[in-house]
């Protein structure tokens, strides 16, 4: 496993993380407890010393395996969590007028109890309505849970160029959560050099398309009522780039094959690795945080590390399928 500096913080961070939604047992389907301390254990054993959680990961599980995991482990664990969708969801699947610092203390209090730490490694806002990163207000809310202690570190997952540029202007921002795959390429030009000049660290979330850049679906595939790929599939819930990064199923499969076609040459490596390769050829990202529901999907992930970077001749390859076929049907805020 390779290290790389998270933004401003000067920690060093696995350049292949783990995120955890997939932890909270609701979603993505059922993963038991005991089955998410072993992704955690052998992660963390393979070099993963990044976890990324949210309040709202199964409504508070994903942060309580995870504080459970952290009695258990004797290595140094940077944690990431969120805030804000839960209060989404809280309030029936609608923002408040406004989000007020009361608001936050108590998120970040709950998630402290649920981790059971002192203090809150990193601190994100959870893709919140553009409007509140306009007015800014949120951004002195973290600001002053820095100085009570509460969290060390803070940053903002976000959906949009816009909105990453908004958080960009205060200085207090140290990282950014970006959904970046092979699909969404937009970002390499129009963020990740403003992020490297701000000195703010990139994360790069749903970093596999919802699994589709493992290319292990077939058309036709049906996932299950509970799980996001079904219920959110074309945005009914929330942003549809949260799922399959925006694209439409049966395409995202058709497309996905396609990237198969000029990854799989390079090496004899499997899809998803050389799909994360990808993402960590960016110097401007700090760490791909890829989920898994099996060990056997984290131990491939943190492989990914070791790969070589795929040269200049596949990514430009990429990049032109990207431009011809890709970007035109990529769909939600982007």
């Amino acid at each position: 496993m390779k290290y790389r500096s998270l933004g401003k913080t000067g920690v060093q961070v696995s350049e292949v993380g783990l995120g955890t939604w997939q932890l909270g047992s609701a979603d993505w389907g059922h993963v038991s407890e005991n089955d998410a301390l072993e992704i955690l254990r052998r992660s963390a054993d393979l070099g993963v010393n990044f976890l990324d959680t949210a309040d709202v990961y199964g409504r508070g599980v994903s942060e309580r395996t995870i504080g459970k995991f952290l009695t258990q482990t004797g290595q140094r664990i940077y944690v990431a969590t969120k805030l804000g969708r839960q209060l989404w969801v809280d309030l029936g699947l609608k923002w408040p007028e406004r989000i007020t610092l009361d608001m936050a203390r108590q998120a970040t209090q709950q998630s402290l109890r649920n981790l059971g730490v002192d203090a809150i490694f990193l601190q994100q806002w959870h893709c919140l309505p553009t409007d509140e990163y306009r007015r800014g207000e949120v951004f002195e809310h973290l600001e002053t849970l820095k100085r009570e202690g509460l969290i060390q570190h803070w940053g903002c997952s976000v959906e949009t160029v816009e909105e990453a540029r908004l958080c960009l202007t205060h200085p207090g921002c140290e990282t950014l959560q970006v959904i970046y795959n092979v699909f969404r390429q937009k970002l390499t030009d129009e963020l990740l050099p403003l992020a490297r000049q701000h000195e703010v660290g990139i994360l790069a979330r749903v970093p596999l398309a919802s699994g589709l850049l493992a290319g292990r679906f077939a058309p036709g595939h049906q996932f299950p009522p509970a799980d996001h790929r079904h219920y959110n599939a074309d945005g009914q819930v929330f942003n549809v780039g949260e799922t399959f990064a925006g694209l439409p199923f049966e395409k995202g499969v058709e497309l996905a094959e396609k990237v198969r076609a000029i990854l799989e040459p390079v090496s004899g490596e499997a899809m998803s690795q050389l799909a994360l390769r990808w993402i960590l050829d960016h110097e401007a990202v700090s760490t791909v945080i890829p989920g898994a529901t099996k060990v056997a999907q984290a131990e491939s992930n943190a492989a990914a590390s070791g790969l070589l970077p795929l040269g200049e001749a596949t990514h430009q390859q990429l990049r032109e399928l990207y431009e011809r076929e890709i970007a035109s049907e990529i769909r939600g805020p982007y």
